[in-house]
């Protein structure tokens, strides 16, 4: 690097320090004596030289575009007099933001070198490249990674609020979105939830009138009335001074325990939704003539109020553009992201390595059943980890849940143990914003069939966390669930093997344990993972009373149940007992199957499987989830992309499968659609022929 780029690459930081300095010290200072209705004398210069800084930032980001540095850009013009609120809040608070706020993250310590590697996608960005441009996220000013799915910020901003809660913290939390969000279902269970406990949560809208090119002055839910009023403030977002006035008496309810403020801002949108978009094309000359510019409003009233002089004005200007080109040049020349790292930081390393000691036996009066297994397991996490907290519909005493697991564990987990509403995006969305704050929850959904209505945050917020802010957040989330079939009277929804859904989500351990000893050390294992883990837990072996094994299988990786020579059966769940029993009569035959249970689907052990099959030549999967795509259609496809394994088999493997059906109520229906003992016989007979 020259010495003129380490200059500029010094002075842009140098500028925003100080600024930052001088506003971390007005907050640090602040006291409970009355403040003037605005910005303060001393700040509004400082904050008007923010105000212009953004905007450069923004034309700079146009420039580059334009000139094939970067290949996407979201304009906050006409937004940055939301970074009044950062005037307010301490440097502990949580934000969760909205991709228009880059003015408000500057003010949180966001530099220009950020903005400009953010636009360009560079190495050093906060997501090396992986998150598109303006989908911000800064650690180190607490400050959460934006995800495209608007709204899907929101739940996790209550549960990062409750665990400051539980904590005995003071820290606010600022939950910001945009009009058009508001009609995400997930805005409302989180505004719900956060109402419901009295979580400290800021919800900061910014109302600018359009959802790209659709108005919406007639349907967000402001507008039609749907918001509490006696929580809702409306104010006029183009001007820093309302806003600050208007921030500051919503942040002292929300830390004053009397739950969260909506904060509704009425501003423009100066420019078109992005740079893939030309809001000429839906919006008149008059509109566009009648915006409301913050900044030249705000510019105005310092210079007739002589806070400022136009000379000061010209000066900061032209520093501003000069240092903007400077940076954003360095940066152009910064490395690229590197393709070769792109399957680092999905997970943490070494996933397939235990960090909990082998857990004990489970013997009586514990109980050998799954159920029990996962209460004693439930017990022990919550004894040994303080920051643990169990959530779920219907968790508490005296039911326990429906299927039992957590039955008698109220007591000793006092708060940290807590019924859900009927809200699985609530659980799961919570669930994040928790572990983001540095707690581990663990969640209960009643059927793994309901998953549907959280998948928004598993696939967007839960699995993607770490890969996209190359782990300096995490999101160590234990959710377990009842799975599968072979338990008569279920029906569609309370029958589901599903599991090939979520095993296709980058970033999510799935485990499937058969045992007792299993799934206890599966959830002990996932109490400490620093990654999400996914615990389904098979309804037809769940009270089964099992003989504690003479040695626990190891807690990670596939566990072989017994061992031959003629054919390899793998399954996992209630497949195994499927494989078991089939191997049971085979060996009557004189047929020795190597029967493995996969156990853990990600990470898969492949090994394993591969060995057996080039000892066996011969490969039957088991499971009971339909055909098309499933877990076990990727794990024949996997294995016969080898070569080794390919020519080690002596006939082409077979997969005996739920065909493409649902699971229906009727048990003599639900029969005749799910696997049965037969069916593997014969499958293991078709590759012996």
């Amino acid at each position: 690097m020259s010495q003129y780029h380490r200059s500029v690459n010094w002075l842009s930081r140098a500028i925003l320090e100080e600024w930052g300095a001088r506003h971390y010290l007005s907050v640090k200072n602040r006291t409970k004596e009355s403040r003037p209705s605005g910005i303060p004398a001393e700040r509004r210069a400082d904050f008007l030289e923010l105000m212009l800084l953004s905007r450069e930032c923004d034309r700079r980001s146009g420039i580059v575009l334009r000139q094939g540095e970067a290949w996407f850009h979201i304009s906050s013009s006409g937004h940055e007099g939301l970074a009044a609120l950062c005037e307010l809040l301490d440097p502990e608070d949580l934000i969760f933001p909205h991709y228009r706020d880059r003015t408000l993250l500057m003010a949180r310590g966001m530099g220009l070198e950020d903005q400009a590697r953010d636009l360009m996608a560079k190495a050093e960005s906060h997501s090396a490249g992986r998150n598109m441009s303006a989908h911000f996220g800064h650690r180190a000013g607490n400050v959460f990674s934006i995800a495209s799915p608007t709204g899907s910020q929101c739940l996790p901003a209550v549960g990062a609020a409750w665990a400051s809660r539980l904590r005995g913290r003071e820290q606010a939390v600022v939950c910001s979105i945009g009009d058009a969000s508001t009609r995400q279902g997930e805005f409302f269970e989180a505004v719900a939830f956060a109402v419901e406990r009295r979580l400290p949560v800021l919800f900061l809208v910014s109302d600018n009138g359009y959802g790209i090119s659709t108005p919406t002055e007639h349907m967000s839910p402001h507008a039609l009335g749907l918001l509490p009023q006696a929580r809702t403030t409306v104010v006029d977002g183009a001007d820093p001074d309302a806003l600050y006035a208007a921030s500051r008496k919503a942040l002292k309810t929300v830390r004053g325990g009397k739950g969260p403020v909506i904060l509704w801002c009425n501003l423009d949108r100066l420019d078109p939704h992005t740079s893939s978009d030309d809001h000429r094309v839906y919006r008149s000359s008059e509109d566009l003539a009648a915006l409301r510019d913050p900044v030249e409003t705000f510019t105005a009233r310092l210079l007739s109020e002589g806070t400022v002089d136009q000379a000061w004005l010209e000066r900061t200007r032209a520093r501003q553009a000069e240092q903007a080109e400077a940076v954003f040049g360095q940066v152009a020349a910064e490395p690229a992201a590197d393709p070769k790292l792109i399957m680092e930081h999905l997970y943490a390393p070494a996933q397939l390595t235990a960090p909990e000691p082998a857990p004990e036996p489970l013997t009586e009066p514990c109980g050998g059943t799954i159920v029990s297994a996962v209460n004693r397991a439930l017990a022990t996490g919550l004894d040994r980890h303080r920051e643990l907290v169990l959530f779920g519909e219907d968790i508490d005493d005296p039911k326990g849940g429906v299927f039992g697991f957590t039955k008698g564990l109220g007591k000793a987990a006092g708060e940290r143990m807590t019924n859900a509403p009927l809200a699985e995006a609530t659980i799961v969305g919570a669930a994040v914003g928790l572990a983001a704050a540095g707690m581990r929850p663990v969640v209960e959904l009643q059927f793994i069939d309901f998953a549907g209505p959280a998948w928004n945050q598993l696939a967007s917020q839960l699995t993607t966390l770490r890969w996209r802010t190359v782990s300096t957040w995490q999101c160590p989330v234990v959710i377990y669930a009842p799975w599968g079939g072979y338990l008569p009277g279920g029906g569609i929804w309370h029958s589901q093997s599903n599991e090939s859904l979520f095993t296709h989500l980058p970033g999510l351990r799935v485990v499937v344990p058969s045992t007792p000893e299993d799934t206890h050390a599966a959830f002990l294992d996932s109490f400490t993972a620093p990654d999400p883990t996914l615990i389904l837990l098979p309804k037809h072996l769940m009270r089964q009373r099992r003989e504690p094994a003479a040695r626990p299988a190891p807690a990670l990786g596939a566990h072989t149940l017994r061992s031959g020579t003629d054919v390899t059966l793998v399954s996992w769940g209630n497949g195994t007992e499927l494989a078991a029993e089939a191997a049971d009569t085979l060996a009557d035959e004189g047929v020795a199957a190597d029967v493995i249970d996969l156990r853990w689907l990600v990470p898969l052990d492949r090994e394993t499987v591969a060995a057996s099959v080039r000892r066996t030549g011969r490969l039957v999967v088991v499971q009971e989830d339909n055909r098309t795509s499933s877990f076990g259609a990727g794990l024949i496809t996997e294995l016969l992309s080898a070569d080794e394994e390919f020519y080690s088999l002596l006939a082409p493997p077979r997969l005996v499968s739920r065909e493409d059906v649902h699971v229906p109520f009727h048990p003599d229906l639900e029969r005749a659609v799910l696997p049965a003992v037969g069916d593997v016989i014969a499958a293991v007979r078709s590759v012996l022929a």
